[in-house]
């Protein structure tokens, strides 16, 4: 059994209340789209059949327009003959065929409101397929979104990640121990006296000796 079980049903559907009782709304919208799309095809093979069986009573209609024209011509015929008697019942066949044509025009009136009420059927129809096809391609983003979420989520939380962020802290570390090795390495360097630094030393320890010498020749003479 469908979801709808009338055209008036499809019209009137609440597409909210339907997905969110559903288990599964993304198959739930495409049962819904596949019904309509069936029902419209019905509402318009309706119309179609409806328009077949109306010009096939304008033609009868015609027909017996034509054939009403005929009795009064014979009748009109027989009157100048002096034929009532023929002229009465030509008459009588020609209302037979104005009644048949008013039968049939009425017929014809109520097609007229049937396939007025098809067309309004189906203009409406095809605004909740435009609505259901749009909530299907918003449903299918939603889906793939929280799809891809979980993905996420799940490769977050998996081992795989884990190992991955150790491998890199080990080679930070590894960078670290490197940088910290040149950095070392300047240092040593830096330590290092220049020659202009050994010179001035060289320098510095004349002058020492030569108030070392000073201060003894001070002492000889105060003894």
């Amino acid at each position: 059994m469908g979801i709808f079980s009338r055209t008036r049903d499809i019209i009137a559907a609440n597409f909210s209340d339907l997905l969110e009782k559903a288990e599964d709304p993304s198959k739930m919208i495409r049962m819904i789209i596949l019904e309509m799309e069936e029902t419209l095809v019905e509402v318009r093979a309706s119309a179609a059949r409806t328009i077949a069986d109306q010009k096939e009573m304008r033609r009868h209609i015609a027909k017996l327009d034509r054939l009403q024209a005929d009795w009064g011509d014979k009748a009109q015929l027989a009157l100048s003959k002096d034929r009532e008697d023929l002229a009465r019942a030509a008459l009588v066949e020609k209302r037979k065929a104005s009644d048949m044509a008013d039968q049939l025009m009425s017929e014809v009136a109520v097609l007229d409101d049937s396939l007025r009420a098809f067309e309004a059927d189906i203009e409406k129809l095809q605004t909740r397929l435009r609505e259901a096809r749009s909530r299907q391609t918003a449903i299918a983003a939603r889906l793939e979104s929280a799809e891809n979420r979980v993905k996420l989520r799940t490769l977050l939380a998996s081992e795989r990640v884990d190992e991955a962020m150790a491998r890199f802290d080990a080679l930070e570390r590894r960078v670290d121990y490197a940088e910290g090795r040149a950095d070392a390495l300047g240092l040593a360097e830096a330590a290092k006296p220049t020659l202009a630094d050994e010179i001035a030393a060289l320098a510095s320890g004349d002058k020492v000796d030569e108030e070392l010498e000073a201060m003894k020749r001070a002492l000889k003479k105060e003894g």
